[in-house]
């Protein structure tokens, strides 16, 4: 979401004059499995479901040999790696955390860390048993974003805002050397993302609002070449190339609502369509040996797996994988996918699926670990559909918790998603699942803007269309109360970044319609989180916001901004934030607080001195959730 520069950051973590909304160190309750397992009531805390650590960013080794992984087991994000064959978890990393982990050469790790979330990454590389690293680029004020490794994985490229601070360059690294040479300067985003086979060529997607425009980048000449640049908003992107580097794969909604999968040809520059799934794809992936294509589908949030074995022209059959969400990767070297899947009675698992066995079968490497839950009693969502005010087909996941035993209907929360370009996904989430077990329902909507339904649902909340979008959050609220499955009484609202700006504007938009707001690291104000957005985000803000130097745009933004109904604020709202959030500056929560209080509203303030867009570290988590948690629980009478 939003961006803001770090002299601006810097001056804001110091400025906040209540030391109480301040956690720190002391106030930290840290999270005791046993100690801490259950509440008065006998029930589960929510420790117990934050608890719950589902491996993330999982990557298999070239050979597909080692598998390597993220975890906040240890309190804050780090690599994990063991063998595929089996056998005990090493840590490899330590310190304040680790933001990604990548296959690197000769079986080592390729990683990125920032500081306490400021997004600002070093890149280094980590041997494969974790006893030696050496730092290929040092940290810097820089925005950085790895691209891609070339198919010998001795160089990779990745863009950076080195240059002048505002604009994403594409550099390229020579491993053995650490050396990085700038090979093309950009205006705005651009950013590498597949590398031809035996070639120089790396396709490059620049960012151009909901879409992207794709080029190829010859990065011996630093010749840019365009291949899609449509009038109309696209997207271009699981850009795969095949052995050969004569072309590439991709999903693309150029010439449809939906995504479609098609076949480029770089000799002729002709584009052909390959698989019309009929829904939005979240991946496209291709073998090594380029036989065996594979995609997932994006229907009504859940993950869908297909494959085709390109040989016979053929589908296959994909393994039974839980209902929920998931994404796929194949080794570097072999037609091994290594498939991460994510569901509320599964919690994250990482799995593998050997396609050349000709067996439909996967097998779990990495299970999660939910210490004091049982992962098959959680609640699986149900799909639901309605209209708005003006027929926009909005959408959600309902879950329902057990019938009460007096028979009284549940209170609702509802649950914004961030982004916009983001949608409901049914995976485990441990904020949700601790609801449903204290008797509250939840919807996770999608407004309009969300992605995953098709490029005109998406583009429904572009520039001045963007003032419909709290009028979905009332009419979803509308529809809970007439579906006679939840008290409408009893609603409240909430969600972090884009969905906190949401909060904030539902909540001085219609005072009387929620009970209780929680907003985490949201917008307040348009045109200061505008004016100091990243460099990451300000090409596409001018596409899909307009460009704020306008004073017609300016003035709408202004108008639109949730700071102005501020008095109107009169429910309670929890508020939380990272004081070195990059994206959303933590002042548009710090004046947003004052203007509630100023008029006499009720708000409690969460201000993490040590998080960024989120809250990441495992104690603050389980400090700010727990807070959430009684808040909501107070507010809808229930008792702890």
């Amino acid at each position: 979401m939003r961006g803001i520069t770090l002299s601006v950051l810097l001056a804001s973590v110091a400025a906040w004059p209540v030391a109480a909304e301040t956690p720190q160190p002391e106030d930290i309750v840290k999270a005791e499995p046993v100690s801490l397992a259950a509440s008065s009531d006998g029930k589960p805390d929510i420790t117990r479901f934050l608890l719950v650590r589902s491996p993330r960013g999982a990557v298999l080794s070239s050979d597909g040999t080692q598998i390597a992984w993220i975890s906040d087991v240890t309190g804050s994000p780090q690599i994990w790696t063991m063998p595929v064959a089996g056998g005990f978890p090493d840590q490899l990393t330590y310190g304040s955390g680790v933001d990604w982990v990548e296959t690197g050469p000769a079986g080592q790790w390729l990683y990125g860390a920032d500081t306490d979330g400021d997004e600002r990454v070093g890149i280094h590389l980590l041997a494969a048993d974790g006893t030696s690293e050496r730092t290929i680029v040092e940290k810097s004020p820089a925005f950085r974003t790895f691209g891609a490794w070339s198919r010998d994985r001795r160089r990779f490229a990745y863009s950076s805002t080195e240059r002048n601070g505002s604009d994403f360059d594409i550099y390229v690294t020579d491993v053995a050397t650490g050396q990085s040479r700038r090979v093309y300067e950009g205006k705005g985003g651009f950013y590498a993302t597949a590398w031809q086979p035996g070639g120089d060529l790396v396709a490059i997607s620049e960012t151009r609002g909901g879409g992207n425009d794709l080029h190829l980048l010859d990065v011996a000449t630093g010749k840019l070449t365009t291949v899609f640049k449509p009038k109309t908003i696209a997207e271009y992107s699981s850009i795969e190339w095949t052995p050969d580097g004569r072309g590439f794969y991709l999903s693309t909604n150029q010439s449809s609502d939906n995504h479609e999968i098609a076949y480029y040809d770089v000799g002729t520059g002709r584009l052909q369509t390959v698989v019309k799934p009929g829904f939005d794809i979240g991946q496209v992936a291709l073998s090594p040996d380029g036989r065996y294509l594979v995609w997932t589908t994006i229907e009504t949030g859940f993950s869908r797996l297909h494959a085709r074995d390109l040989t016979t022209a053929r589908d296959i059959a994909v393994p039974s994988l839980p209902s929920g969400t998931m994404s796929v990767q194949f080794a570097g070297e072999r037609p091994v996918l290594l498939i991460s899947a994510n569901s509320p009675t599964t919690a994250g698992e990482v799995l593998s699926w050997d396609l050349s066995a000709q067996t439909a079968a996967a097998r779990v490497l990495v299970p999660t670990d939910a210490p004091g839950l049982d992962l098959s009693k959680m609640i699986v969502p149900e799909p639901v559909r309605f209209a708005a005010r003006d027929g926009a087909p909005l959408t959600g996941l309902l879950y329902l918790p057990a019938p009460a035993p007096d028979g009284r209907k549940p209170p609702v929360f509802m649950r914004i998603h961030g982004g916009p370009s983001a949608y409901a996904a049914p995976g485990f989430a441990a904020d949700v699942q601790y609801y449903l077990a204290r008797g509250i329902a939840v919807l996770d909507f999608n407004y309009r803007g969300s992605t995953g339904q098709g490029k005109a649902f998406e583009q429904l909340n572009d520039r001045e269309k963007k003032v419909d979008e709290v009028g979905d959050l009332a009419d979803a609220a509308e529809w809970l109360r007439k579906s006679g499955r939840v008290d409408g009484s009893r609603i409240a609202v909430g969600g972090g970044s884009y969905g906190g700006y949401l909060t904030n504007q539902a909540l001085g938009t219609y005072p009387d319609m929620f009970v209780a707001g929680v907003s985490i690291v949201g917008v307040s104000d348009w045109v200061t989180a505008l004016e100091q957005a990243s460099p990451a985000l300000k090409a596409a803000d001018k596409l899909e916001f307009g460009d704020i130097a306008d004073p017609k745009v300016r003035a709408f933004f202004a108008k639109l901004s949730p700071i102005n109904n501020v008095a109107k604020i009169t429910t309670p709202m929890l508020v939380m934030h990272g004081a070195n959030d990059p994206r959303d500056p933590v002042t548009e929560s710090d004046r947003l607080v004052e203007g509630i209080r100023a008029n006499g509203g009720s708000v409690v303030y969460l201000r993490f001195p040590d998080e960024g867009h989120g809250i990441a570290r495992l104690a603050n988590r389980v400090h700010g959730y727990r807070r959430i948690a009684a808040f909501l629980e107070e507010r809808f009478g229930l008792t702890r």
